[in-house]
């Protein structure tokens, strides 16, 4: 049987020391390694996830302070807000806490 003639070069290269040994190593990193494509893919995965939530908490950090600089300066609005939040009263107040009932 006679080998066409554009073949004859590609078999030559691909017996070669060199390429198998270069194919050896990429499966090698690719499939066996430690740090295998999989593991590269979840990695770049959770650095996606961390990077969206320090965004989230970056602009949560800004919300905060335009509200404690608001609280801050206003006595009225500070009070307000101790009351609601953490249930703070006046002494020789009394406090009702209205919880809502569970639906089941």
């Amino acid at each position: 049987m006679q080998i066409p003639s554009f073949i004859s070069p590609l078999l030559r290269i691909v017996r070669s020391f060199y390429f198998l040994t270069g194919v050896g190593f990429l499966v090698w990193m690719l499939v066996f390694d430690a740090n295998d494509l999989g593991k590269q893919l979840d990695i770049y995965r959770k650095w996606q996830d961390l990077r969206a939530e320090k965004q989230y908490y970056l602009d949560n950090i800004e919300v905060v302070k335009k509200d404690r600089a608001e609280l801050m300066s206003s006595p009225a609005l500070l009070e307000k807000f101790a009351r609601e939040r953490y249930l703070m009263k006046r002494p020789g107040e009394d406090l009702f806490i209205l919880v809502p009932e569970e639906e089941k």
